[in-house]
C-alpha cells in the first residue's frame, strides 16, 4: 500500500489545520494508521493513531485534547484535525501504517510511510 500525506501549510498560533492521509493500492480496513512528526534536529515522534476495527484511537500527551484523528467514509483516507496549534507543533508530519490492525507508538512498528507534509506554526 502507498500512502500520501497532504494538507500541511503555514499557520499562526491558535489556528487549525487538517491533514489527510490517502492510501492507494489498498485500504485502511486491514491496517491501523498512525501520524508521526519530526522537527529539525529531533527524532520522529508519535502523534496519533487509529485502528479501523475496532475504532480505537491513541494520542501523545502533547496533542491530546487538541488533535483528533478520524477516518473518512471511504476506507482509504484518514484525517488529523489539529486545533489550537502551537509553534512547537512545527514539524514534518508523516502518516504510516503497520502490517497490522494494532495501534503502535513506536516508529519501528510501522512498515508503510507517506512522504510527509510540512506544518509550520508561527508565533
Amino acid at each position: 500500500v502507498q500512502l500520501q500525506a497532504s494538507g500541511g501549510g503555514l499557520v499562526r498560533a491558535g489556528d487549525s489545520l487538517t491533514l489527510s492521509c490517502t492510501a492507494s493500492g489498498g485500504t485502511f480496513s486491514d491496517y491501523a494508521v498512525g501520524w508521526f512528526r519530526q522537527a529539525p534536529g529531533k527524532v520522529r515522534e508519535f502523534v496519533a493513531a487509529i485502528s479501523w476495527n475496532p475504532g480505537m484511537t491513541r494520542y501523545s500527551d502533547s496533542v491530546e485534547g487538541r488533535f483528533t484523528i478520524s477516518r473518512g467514509n471511504a476506507k482509504n483516507t484518514v484525517y488529523l484535525q489539529m486545533n489550537s496549534l502551537k509553534p512547537e507543533d512545527t514539524a514534518v508530519y508523516y502518516c504510516a501504517a503497520p502490517e497490522s490492525r494494532q495501534i503502535y507508538r513506536d516508529v519501528r512498528d510501522y512498515t508503510y510511510w507517506g512522504q510527509g507534509t510540512q506544518v509550520t506554526v508561527s508565533s
